[in-house]
């Protein structure tokens, strides 16, 4: 985990260096933009990666003598069959398509992304159960 919160650091400082050179040898605006937003997303995916590496301690795989076999063992639950996620991409596609024909398709898509999220993310919730007893 030290390895991806480093390199994704690194690649901040390297997209905003290449982005201070690009704006000074006269780069379009568009270029410029671009080149910020990935040294963005690198800082927030670095971020991300430091606070569970911090999070989560020592890992297996940070140690140098470390096997294959100390990686074993339970990595979560999959869910063995879904349909939300053919919802979910259906909406991603017409909201995009949206962009293109006309904003009302957009705002119908979103609706039905929103719709197909809640749907993908509460999929093994327990109905009827709540904090209050």
């Amino acid at each position: 985990m030290k390895a991806g919160y480093k390199l994704f650091y690194f690649l901040a400082v390297f997209y905003a260096v290449v982005a201070v050179v690009y704006w000074q040898l006269g780069g379009e605006p568009l270029g410029i933009t671009a080149i910020a937003l990935s040294g963005g997303l690198a800082i927030t995916i670095g971020f991300y990666l430091w606070t569970n590496d911090k999070r989560m301690g020592l890992q297996p795989s940070d140690n140098v003598e470390g096997e294959i076999a100390d990686l074993a063992g339970e990595l979560g639950f999959f869910s063995p069959h879904s349909w939300w996620p053919l919802p979910l991409a259906l909406s991603a596609c017409a909201m995009g398509l949206g962009l293109v024909i006309g904003w009302w398709l957009t705002v119908i898509a979103v609706g039905s992304l929103v719709v197909s999220i809640i749907g993908f993310t509460t999929e093994y919730e327990k109905p009827g159960l709540s904090s209050h007893h």
